[in-house]
């Protein structure tokens, strides 16, 4: 009796599937208690690739704007705080590996963590090391032959009219609204790239190949190491740039409390000093000079930075200035700068006709330029840097400056590079 029950028992295969999954169940539970571990790791390796992304690129910004790269990548971590770090960051300018070793430019950020999971502890299965790593870097954008400084909400560069605006090059502005560059009636610009601070509303004003590149980091002041004019520069200054109709004049080099030209004038090569008077320049003036620089100031521009002479040329003269191309001479490649204790209360008038050529940057760091081209100009190398400017007739600027001593702007933009 004992032995055939103990072999039907030994035959009963109703309680296998029971077994089975009792003894499998360790197994069952390890596998997923593994899985939600690596899921986990998973999840902080994001997280941390993503946090050091961010403070590399704050980093790079930093660097962009002439702050510290260091104290911006920690408080961005700080900020961000994503996963707990298990190990002092790694931030580097300039890295010391990669790409973009040696680059002060660049910026490289490692990020370390590590932390026991419960199922992988039992399992044995050891702990590992997150890393997250993340190198940005200051780039080139392109080249500018306009740039804006205005930094407030008001637009930086205006094409109204019928404006016909080919650069050759790109513009960019400081200016921090919403529509920073506007192109109304039916004027047209041609421009790669064009930047703002502030933002950028399409239009059908831009010609193609026309880029946008709206919020932009802002563009340093290309000529702000320019030295400022000092008193010893105007002493004794009297000299006397007046010129009647149908006479001609010819100019060296100083200093001129008056300027105001109908006629012929031809200035020798050099630097020339306005001191508190209009640059005035008549519709029927012709002004020849090769290797010039106009430097527009005040002998009290300290006490009265609205006695700083302005620039008021008519649409109707001949020009035929070209700026220094002598890399020695500070003023290289600087046909117009305006002392930038200037007041932001006037506007700089560039005009000329059809036979006029000009080549050189025009400089207005405190105040607006406007800017009035005429078809059949020559504006082959032209810079215009200013706190505004405003485009009202056909200006075709080629911006082929090679050899011609005249420096180029490029602007930036920060992006992770590795």
């Amino acid at each position: 009796m004992f032995g055939r029950s103990m072999g039907r028992l030994l035959r009963d295969r109703t309680g296998n599937v029971l077994m089975m999954a009792a003894a499998s169940m360790p197994i069952l539970v390890g596998s997923a208690g593994l899985a939600t571990d690596t899921v986990q790791w998973t999840l902080w390796k994001r997280q941390i690739q993503r946090q050091a992304d961010s403070a590399a690129l704050a980093g790079a910004y930093a660097v962009a704007q002439g702050f510290s790269a260091s104290d911006s990548a920690t408080s961005d971590i700080s900020r961000l705080s994503l996963v707990t770090l298990t190990q002092t960051p790694t931030i580097e300018n300039a890295p010391t590996t990669g790409a973009y070793a040696g680059n002060n430019k660049a910026v490289r950020v490692v990020l370390q963590t590590s932390a026991e999971l419960p199922f992988s502890k039992i399992l044995g299965v050891r702990t590992p090391v997150i890393y997250g790593e993340a190198t940005a870097a200051v780039v080139g954008s392109g080249d500018y032959c306009v740039v804006t400084l205005e930094k407030t909400t008001a637009v930086g560069i205006t094409l109204q009219g019928n404006a016909t605006v080919n650069l050759g090059c790109g513009m960019a502005t400081n200016s921090r609204a919403s529509n920073a560059v506007t192109a109304g009636g039916s004027s047209t610009v041609t421009a790669t790239p064009v930047a703002a601070v502030g933002g950028l509303s399409s239009s059908s004003n831009y010609v193609s190949p026309t880029t946008l590149m709206p919020y932009s980091i802002p563009v340093q002041d290309p000529y702000a190491s320019l030295p400022t004019p000092t008193a010893s520069d105007l002493s004794g200054c009297n000299g006397n740039a007046n010129v009647q109709p149908n006479n001609s004049k010819s100019i060296t080099p100083g200093c001129f409390k008056n300027f105001d030209v109908k006629g012929t004038l031809n200035m020798a090569p050099g630097t020339y000093f306005i001191d508190s008077t209009t640059f005035d320049i008549g519709s029927q003036a012709v002004v020849n000079g090769t290797g010039v620089t106009i430097i527009l100031t005040s002998s009290n521009a300290t006490n009265n930075p609205g006695s700083i002479s302005t620039v008021s040329i008519n649409g109707g003269a001949t020009l035929n200035l070209t700026a220094p191309t002598d890399m020695t001479n500070p003023y290289h490649g600087v046909l117009f700068y305006q002392d930038r204790r200037a007041l932001d209360s006037g506007t700089n008038k560039i005009n000329g006709n059809a036979s006029s050529a000009l080549q050189g940057a025009f400089y207005f760091p405190g105040q607006a330029m406007e800017f009035s081209g005429t078809s059949g100009m020559t504006t082959t190398c032209v810079k215009m840097v200013s706190k505004r400017v405003t485009f009202i007739g056909n200006s075709n600027i080629v911006n082929q400056c090679d050899n011609k001593g005249v420096d180029k702007i490029v602007a930036t933009l920060v992006r992770l590079v590795g």
